[in-house]
């Protein structure tokens, strides 16, 4: 099981602004990241929209982070692409909301262990920030 491509980019397009520390147009980004531009533009967007970067138009226009990188854990950024983490769609986004997919009511040991497993993985997402991430690639 791995996070869906959107997110693997989105946080290597965040790491990429994190480690420069400058703005960067979405070209250059694109190339150093290795991702289409058509691609980067539409995670950029996203993440603008999310309040993670801020995108400036015009000559010197760009993206940067919009919040210093102890401030974005990795899971602002896949909740920014993707939406809330779950392991299992029979997981709604909250804990009363236990509706199968296969058409039962009520929530079953499945549900419950997913849930419990789902909590743990945003959690250890919510706890590494992009900070953490410049400190341990040096």
């Amino acid at each position: 099981m791995h996070i869906t491509q959107e997110s693997d980019y989105a946080v290597r397009i965040v790491y990429c602004l994190a480690r420069s520390g400058v703005r960067m147009d979405a070209r250059t980004i694109s190339g150093e990241m290795q991702v289409t531009l058509r691609f980067t533009l539409k995670i950029l967007g996203k993440l603008a929209q999310s309040k993670i970067v801020n995108s400036y138009k015009g000559n010197r226009g760009g993206y940067e982070l919009a919040r210093p990188t102890k401030e974005i854990s990795l899971l602002d950024v896949i909740v920014a692409v993707e939406g809330p983490y779950r392991l299992s769609r029979c997981i709604g986004e909250h804990k009363e909301s236990c509706g199968c997919s296969m058409g039962d009511t009520g929530c079953c040991a499945f549900q419950h262990v997913f849930g419990r497993i789902s909590e743990s993985i945003n959690q250890q997402l919510k706890e590494v920030n992009f900070q953490q991430l410049l400190e341990d690639k040096e």
